[in-house]
């Protein structure tokens, strides 16, 4: 059976591009999904005292590696419901995975540096994708039928959802999707006086 690619930019109210938002579509004419998890090589990693990548997506039961690349001491914890989890005093150069086994959205932070906080979204389905930069998504391997798309960005009250039909082949252009992002309340660090050391 021809599979088919499906595209997606995503924009803002004011039509800017908008990356980080992640856009997951889940089949609803019994189309087949492969069972096995990709696992191995996620990593979100503590670099300049912030976590890199800052949004995650990834399907139920995959292992997540978190590497302390800094050369300051980390307190990695998240209290969401779908991933209650705590790494304390978490040494430079040290390494632990975390296997999320739950679909949801789990939050992150560290206990030393309130500034530092993560996304890691948890998914059910194996079809998603996070935008780039430039606000565009592409999913390929799709048998033709009825999908739930959902699209998710860390700015969002809730995720927007709709239903999509995909044929044999790729639409000419990609979907355009608009979200309605709240104002952008993370903290900042500030300057820090002097080179390294654990606080």
């Amino acid at each position: 059976m021809a599979q088919s690619v499906f595209e997606a930019v995503v924009v803002d109210a004011a039509g800017e591009l908008v990356g980080d938002a992640v856009l997951s579509l889940s089949p609803l004419d019994g189309q087949s999904t492969p069972s096995s998890v990709v696992g191995g090589g996620v990593k979100i990693a503590q670099i300049k005292q912030e976590y890199s990548p800052y949004v995650t997506a990834v399907r139920t039961g995959t292992p997540v590696e978190f590497p302390n690349l800094d050369t300051i001491q980390h307190h990695i914890y998240s209290v969401s419901k779908p991933k209650r989890f705590e790494i304390p005093l978490y040494e430079p150069g040290r390494s632990e995975v975390v296997t999320f086994d739950q679909p949801g959205l789990v939050v992150i932070g560290c206990n030393i540096h309130d500034w530092m906080s993560a996304y890691v979204l948890v998914l059910d389905t194996p079809w998603f994708g996070k935008t780039a930069a430039d606000g565009r998504v592409r999913l390929g391997d799709l048998a033709p039928g009825r999908y739930r798309l959902e699209l998710w960005h860390p700015r969002v009250s809730k995720p927007l959802s709709r239903e999509v039909t995909l044929g044999a082949t790729s639409g000419a252009e990609p979907l355009r999707l608009t979200l309605t992002l709240r104002p952008d309340r993370r903290l900042r660090r500030a300057p820090t006086p002097g080179a390294g050391g654990a606080y």
